[in-house]
């Protein structure tokens, strides 16, 4: 069930007009249930787009340029990142996909309480924040939030862009 609404919702996302006009994705590699991006990335690639996923060092997170996302292993808290330290990804008009476990129609989400994304959003701007999800992890109730969370731009579901 998971892999099928994962392709779903990756067929949505590749026809937005955002992901045509994008040069880069940074997206992410899939831990528990979340959205599995990977065959997202792989096209993203396909349609000759460059896209980084992150690595943490300690308590910064870098996005690292990829060619084959086979190249990994687990990191952090078991997520699965780039074996390679490099090169680092420096595009900030790229789309950024995001996960998380719960998400509410102001764009806040609840991830896995490390601040990793926070923290980096402190010194990387412009990016075009995309969360991804199913859609039961769509709350109706707000997500409580602190003065360094960063809200989502948009969130997209197997049923499409959330509004």
């Amino acid at each position: 069930e998971i892999i099928r609404r994962s392709e779903k919702l990756g067929a949505l996302f590749a026809a937005t007009e955002a992901y045509q006009k994008a040069n880069a994705v940074y997206g992410y590699l899939p831990y528990n249930q979340e959205v599995r991006t990977v065959p997202m990335l792989e096209q993203a690639i396909r349609d000759g787009k460059r896209i980084a996923v992150p690595k943490c060092y300690g308590d910064e997170m870098r996005f690292l340029w990829m060619e084959d996302l086979r190249k990994v292993e687990k990191g952090y808290a078991g997520i699965p990142e780039p074996i390679a330290d490099g090169p680092v990804a420096d595009d900030p008009s790229a789309l950024m996909l995001m996960p998380g476990m719960v998400f509410d129609a102001a764009g806040h989400r609840i991830g896995y309480g490390g601040g990793y994304y926070d923290t980096y959003f402190e010194k990387h701007q412009g990016y075009r924040k995309i969360g991804l999800a199913f859609s039961e992890q769509i709350s109706e109730m707000d997500i409580p939030t602190e003065e360094t969370d960063v809200p989502l731009d948009d969130i997209v579901t197997e049923n499409g862009w959330e509004e």
